[in-house]
């Protein structure tokens, strides 16, 4: 009964009008995730999986590595090449993953436990980026990197040690990982789910209960301030895995936007007592190769007519250079697509989500000492009529 009773209310709930926010300037976001999360740790370890039998290269995600001080030097010369009306920069909002597997201590428990490491502590061993800490505090600095809240694993926990408790392929798989220093390969191994999501419950069941979302979400908000000695103002649940749940444990420990991903053309509207925007420009040539400058121009330009920010998804892969150059052709792509921009848009501004809820909640974009009016407007709409990106 009480399953029935969900499904009835999410089912009335997208029936429901909810109030979108428009606005007279167009406005820009870069949503990017997984900053530093461990994967692929170099060619070496790329090897020592080959070797293990694990076939590197059939897919973007079996390179995904880790960033490095480089790679965040080179986004950050791009970005700082530009400018919006305002004199502002782009900035892209990075959602941090704030702990890895400690490889090590696992391997001299012969893996019979999992621990981690905070990321305000490091890197486990034998991972090595000299200066990535600094690099993104300097991006930070320099007020084109922007942190945000991703979780403190991308995957479910419970759903792993469940796996490693039972011999059988996937605790094989997963130690033959573990040897190698990665924590997992997901398209390899979608049972581990996401962090606050256990896909191989009943469907109902799936999300992580209350109590433990809400226990999982203060974990990672601490080690966010150790880190950023400031507390997340947005958040975006690994996998877009989040639910009513989700978002009151945001709520509970002070999140005030909430990332949801592509889709959907919508205004940034409020539930939960968070607002809520979501992903409207696909940009991630790491992915896709068809990805175009033109493309994304007519996404952000579709927003723009409909008086809604464009609100770009770029996940970190694409800017990875260690086990596979993405970084190169991204960068190209990223330059060409903010050229465009700042010529065709006099009254451009580029903003990260804690600007998008100021502006909402006052009608200003502040910078540096500069105040911009923006207007905001609001429509009501019903979000199972929203359009969907690729029809329109």
């Amino acid at each position: 009964m009480l399953k029935f009773a969900r499904k009835l209310w999410r089912t009335a709930e997208n029936a429901f009008p909810f109030t979108g926010f428009h606005f007279d300037r167009p406005l820009v976001l870069f949503q990017s995730d997984d900053w530093g999360r461990v994967g692929v740790r170099d060619r070496e370890g790329a090897d020592q999986l080959r070797a293990a039998g694990i076939t590197i290269g059939e897919r973007p995600y079996d390179c995904y590595s880790l960033e490095t001080g480089d790679d965040l030097g080179a986004l950050r010369d791009v970005l700082k090449r530009h400018h919006d009306s305002a004199g502002r920069s782009p900035c892209i909002e990075m959602n941090f993953i704030l702990a890895n597997l400690d490889f090590a201590r696992m391997r001299d428990e012969d893996f019979g436990q999992i621990h981690s490491v905070p990321l305000h502590e490091g890197l486990p061993h034998p991972w090595a980026r000299p200066g990535l800490l600094e690099s993104y505090r300097d991006g930070i600095a320099d007020g084109v990197f922007y942190p945000s809240l991703h979780g403190t694993t991308h995957f479910c926990r419970s759903a792993v040690e469940r796996a490693f408790a039972v011999s059988g392929e996937r605790k094989k798989l997963l130690g033959t990982m573990w040897q190698a220093a990665t924590p997992y390969i997901h398209w390899r191994m979608p049972w581990i789910g996401y962090e606050y999501w256990d896909a191989e419950n009943p469907e109902d069941e799936r999300f992580l209960p209350l109590d433990t979302q809400r226990e999982l979400v203060g974990q990672a908000v601490g080690v966010f301030a150790k880190m950023f000695s400031t507390l997340p103002q947005s958040a975006c649940a690994p996998g877009y895995r989040a639910n009513e749940d989700t978002n009151r444990a945001w709520a509970q420990h002070g999140i005030r936007v909430a990332q949801n991903g592509p889709g959907m053309i919508l205004a940034p509207y409020f539930e939960h007592d968070i607002l809520q925007i979501c992903r409207t420009v696909e940009f991630e040539p790491a992915t896709n190769e068809s990805v175009s400058v033109e493309n994304c121009l007519k996404q952000a330009e579709l927003c723009f007519e409909r008086g809604i920010p464009a609100i770009v998804s770029v996940h970190s892969i694409n800017f990875h250079s260690t086990v596979q150059d993405f970084r190169s052709r991204t960068l190209q792509l990223l330059n060409e697509f903010l050229t465009v921009l700042e010529a065709t848009h006099d009254d451009l501004l580029y903003v990260h989500d804690e600007d998008l809820y100021h502006i909402v909640d006052r009608g200003l974009y502040e910078h540096v000492g500069r105040t911009v009016p923006v207007h905001v407007q609001q429509k009501k709409f019903i979000r199972s009529k929203a359009e969907r990106l690729g029809e329109v």
